[in-house]
């Protein structure tokens, strides 16, 4: 092969002989060719130039576009520090205004004053926090000179100059009374002395306002200022004169304020990418600006800036912030223009390369076709990988719902039924997941098909409830559904997806909802139109309009609600409720003539609701509302995104109300069609669930004072054929017993039961309730006592034993609990026929049918015997496909062989190979043999064991293989009833014999 190759190579690549006259044509051509290649020179040249020239112009505008843009980022930059320094400055204007009150209040307006420097350092100490940027404070009291000798003999001491010399006599002094400890050392200096702290407290008491110093450095060799304010014996109104000012004024609070720390600090919190340069002037004098922050840059430096005006509250002083922007040329202005520069030359290249391109046409076709057949190979390999995987996931599956099947048919309490089927609903979930993760290579490839088969709405909507109805009852929220009786029974679509849809939804409803209730409503889309027109408020970005949150959040919405909390969309208020529930009772016509159905479906919840910011967002693929999200709530954020495209796949749209804090309300439509019960067939199979027909007649009492929440227990009841009358209260309930204060029953019919919600059960009411219950009874005003039934979502058998109460219905309701709860409580015996399902027929089939189960698992050899016998079949396993052929000899003993397909030593293709291969020549030899010596049960007719694979997988290819080894079909594990009767009811007919 080494040498083939290699001749192969030397062929390729050595050169072919020139003939001689192509050689003397080429010859010449070589004039000719000179002049070609100096036009091709010649237009490489141009071309060259251009793009050059093309360059230098778009570097010159990317660049002017960019010092705009960086001028214009620049001036909004500066405004908004200039505007934070302000704001900063004045909180601590605002503290040390508090301060003066404070001083103001307790020593000048309590006699005794009720302030002293003990005090005043203690406080000032244990308040420094709120003065981060000022070094310390302190209090200088106003002296005038008639008063300065018993001012000194009270304090102790004597009023000190700033050089702690004997103040010389003058008309007033402000010695420091009160000092913050850091600035201790001030005590006693008269503030006065020093020539501008003279002029800052003149302005101060003058103006009322605080006044600033011009910048120094302070002791931790910052540049600050010193924050003056007045303190005066008492309020003065806003419009005061100045020699009132002057009069009033009782001392003054000064503060040592650190500029430098004020815009480090503000500079530090908005830092960013840009090269920002900050620098904070006092322009009082504007021939000689003071530095209060940055390098001593001057004003008038040429390099681009933007000054911004600073007030700090002192009409005397002026200052600037001007913000510069180092220049540099933008990335872009070289970037792009080289970008279009290099892709210039590219053209170029590929004009001048692209005969020598045809060259290399045929390797390159032949390089697709390796690549062909690795691609071949590789989606093989990946079919593989997918069948094995569906196998051993499934496979252990088949155990578990094999084992809870089997678990059903022994004798079980409803509680204990009903956690069973809540398993097994929830294991058929899993399964359907890995059906889901299977078929992406169809969603990938747009194959994704829906079906078109008859389905119960209301009873997938059951099935959803019990899955969610363990973790509603631990959270102990409401979980509920109602669908309008004007909905058909039976509907033309895709379940599957339905549930999944629906599963979603409610699934995040209870993941993000600690309180409250979610509520799962089902509408024609007409008769919802018309419920909400006249109420219709507008939607933005999911917020009813608000675009503020914490409007969203205040806005009143009406409580009447199935839990009393307030939902999201205010359109499913209990007034639209009504209005729809009137269109059922006045069976308003629905106006579509033709098939098909539009449904409104809706899931309302009263959880965290959806961020604002989150909500352009929440169909994304893969997106949370933010990162904490998927650390709390956990989750891969596709589910909603998949719901999305299934809902559109239906004809309809999903969009959505939510209201941070409050919920969230998602709402879908679905176009579907309508199907009669006539017209389901066997090629609409359909797996219906009828209710019992046991309680047609019996009527009921419930006392609630929800009403929504009553509608939802009332149409429970109802679809059971249960009339139902609601009252608020016990009282009025046992009012409508006696027929007190005009009530009456509009079923006309004394009710068997009393229901009642827990929430309006009182304290010790089981006692006082049947006591008058009993009293009624002998007063004759009712001949039998109805059965107490309380509605609650704890635990039943915890309730029923704390409560005297005849029985506890669990929440979530759901029609088939339900049932089973009334069949228990009041003591009716559930018919034969209500039993019955597809296992009759199934039964029939199988009766004395011996068959043979193949496969390596024990627990799923278990599982399928234990089915099949339920059925009355006899059956024999094995473990192995050499196991197998041992049994399966001419002539057979068994009715049907079920296989396994992926099984050690010999797999159940090769197995079945082999069955066939011996079947062939049993029936070649019976052909041979004369027809006198061969009994006629031993005809070449005969010999043909119907084989059905047991397989785990739901590739196309592994159905493929199945046909193709000789088998007769499949059964996909873990096989329900329903789809192991259509599998063996062409091959087992309850005539035939061995």
């Amino acid at each position: 092969m080494g040498v083939g190759g290699g001749g192969g190579q030397a062929a390729v690549s050595a050169p072919a002989p020139v003939p001689a006259e192509e050689a003397g044509k080429d010859a010449e051509e070589g004039g000719g060719w000179t002049v070609k290649a100096k036009l091709i020179a010649a237009a490489v040249l141009v071309w060259v130039l251009g793009s050059a020239a093309l360059w230098v112009f778009l570097h010159s505008y990317f660049r002017h576009a960019a010092l705009r843009k960086a001028e214009e980022a620049l001036v909004s930059m500066c405004e908004e520090r200039a505007r934070m320094l302000q704001d900063q400055f004045a909180v601590s204007v605002n503290h040390v205004h508090a301060l003066a009150i404070l001083v103001a209040t307790f020593h000048y307006e309590k006699h005794p004053p009720a302030l002293d420097q003990n005090t005043f350092a203690d406080y000032t100490a244990r308040t420094s926090f709120e003065r981060p940027l000022l070094s310390g404070v302190a209090y200088a009291q106003r002296v005038v000179h008639a008063d300065r000798e018993g001012f000194e003999r009270h304090q102790g001491w004597i009023i000190k100059t700033m050089k702690h010399e004997p103040s010389p006599a003058q008309d007033e002094y402000a010695p420091v009374v009160y000092s913050q400890e850091t600035v201790s050392y001030i005590e006693g200096l008269d503030m006065m002395s020093g020539e501008e702290d003279r002029e800052n407290i003149l302005r101060s008491r003058a103006s009322g306002k605080a006044v600033l110093t011009r910048p120094f450095r302070l002791m931790s060799n910052h540049l600050g200022v010193v924050l003056t304010f007045p303190v005066y014996h008492a309020d003065l109104p806003s419009d005061a004169k100045e020699e009132d000012r002057v009069a009033a004024t009782a001392g003054y609070l000064g503060g040592a304020f650190d500029v430098e720390s004020l815009v480090e600090n503000l500079l530090r919190q908005l830092a960013g990418n840009q090269e920002l340069v900050v620098n904070v002037y006092d322009v009082t004098n504007i021939s000689n600006p003071l530095v209060m922050y940055g390098s001593e840059v001057p004003l008038g430096n040429p390099s681009p800036s933007h000054i911004c005006m600073l007030d700090f509250g002192d009409p005397f002083r002026k200052h600037h912030m001007v913000c510069r922007n180092k220049p540099h040329v933008p990335w872009s202005a070289i970037s792009t223009p080289s970008g279009v520069f290099v892709i210039c030359m590219l053209v170029g290249y590929i004009a001048g390369a692209a005969w020598s391109r045809y060259d290399n046409v045929k390797e390159d076709c032949r390089k697709m076709e390796e690549l062909k057949k690795q691609a071949e190979a590789a989606d093989v390999a990946k079919s593989q990988f997918l069948a094995t995987v569906s196998h051993e996931i499934r496979t252990p599956m088949n155990g578990v719902l094999g084992m809870l099947d089997m678990l059903l048919d022994t004798d079980l309490t409803s509680t204990q039924r009903d956690f069973a089927q809540t398993a097994q609903v929830c294991g058929k979930a899993l399964i359907s997941l890995i059906n889901e993760v299977l078929d992406r290579a169809k969603i990938e490839a747009r194959k994704l098909d829906l079906e078109s088969v008859p389905f119960d709405l209301r009873s997938i909507l059951d099935d959803v409830i019990s899955l969610f109805s363990s973790k509603s009852r631990e959270k102990g929220i409401e979980l509920d559904v109602y669908v309008s009786e004007r909905v058909p029974e039976i509907l033309l679509g895709d379940p599957g997806r339905f549930r999944q849809i629906i599963t979603n939804l409610v699934g995040n409803s209870i993941k993000f909802t600690e309180r409250g209730h979610i509520f799962v409503q089902v509408h024609l889309a007409d008769h919802s139109n018309l419920a909400t027109e006249s109420k219709v408020e507008p939607v933005a970005n999911g917020m009813n309009g608000h675009t503020d949150e914490k409007t969203a959040v205040a806005t009143s919405v009406s409580l009447n609600t199935l839990s009393g909390f307030e939902a999201a969309d205010s359109r499913n208020s209990w007034e639209n409720f009504k209005l729809l529930l009137s269109y059922e009772k006045n069976e308003m016509p629905y106006e579509s003539v033709s098939d098909k159905v539009t449904l409104v479906v809706s899931v309302e919840d009263t959880g965290i609701g959806i961020p604002l910011d989150a909500q352009a967002k929440v169909f994304t693929p893969f997106m949370q509302a933010d990162s904490s999200t998927s650390r709390t709530y956990g989750g891969t954020g596709i589910g909603l995104s998949i719901s999305k495209c299934l809902v559109e796949l239906m004809g309809g749209q999903i969009n959505f109300v939510s209201r941070p804090h409050v919920g969230s309300t998602f709402t879908f439509t679905a176009v579907l069609k309508r199907c009669d019960r006539s017209a389901i067939g066997d090629s609409k199979p359909v797996m219906l669930h009828p209710l019992p027909s046991s309680f047609k007649g019996l009527s009921a009492l419930l006392v609630d004072r929800r009403p929504v929440r009553a509608t939802v227990t009332k149409y429970h009841l109802q679809r059971l054929g249960i009339a139902c009358d609601v009252v608020a209260t016990i009282e009025l309930a046992l009012g409508v017993l006696s027929g007190r204060n005009g009530s009456s029953l509009t079923s006309m019919k004394q009710p068997c039961m009393l229901l009642i919600e827990s929430d309006s059960w009182g304290f010790n009411i089981d006692v006082s309730l049947r006591s008058r219950l009993l009293e009624m009874k002998q007063n004759g005003h009712t001949h039998v006592l109805p059965k107490i039934i309380l509605l609650a979502a704890a635990e039943s058998g915890k309730l029923k034993e704390h409560y005297a109460v005849d029985s506890v219905i669990t929440k979530p309701l759901k029609a088939s609990a339900l049932a089973a709860c009334l069949f228990q409580t009041l003591g009716i015996k559930q018919s034969s026929n209500e039993r019955s399902d597809n296992s009759g027929s199934l039964y029939g089939l199988l009766l004395g049918k011996n068959i043979l189960v193949v496969d390596d698992n024990k627990v799923n050899l278990r599982v399928a015997a234990g089915t099949l016998k339920k059925f009355g079949a006899k059956v024999e396993c094995v473990e192995s496909g050499k196991d197998a052929l041992a049994l399966l000899q001419v002539p057979y003993k068994f009715h049907l062989c079920l296989m396994d397909i992926q099984m050690p030593e010999m797999d159940g293709f090769e197995a079945t190979k082999q069955i066939r291969a011996m079947e062939a020549k049993a029936n070649e030899q019976a052909v041979a043999c004369d027809n006198s010596e061969i009994d006629g049960a031993t005809r070449a007719a005969r010999w043909r064991l119907p084989v059905l694979a047991m397989t785990a997988d739901v590739i196309q290819a592994t159905h493929e293989e199945c046909t193709k080894c000789g088998m007769d079909g499949y059964v996909t594990k873990p096989f329900e009833e329903k789809q192991l009767f259509q599998a063996l009811q062409k091959f087992l007919d309850p005539g035939m014999s061995c």
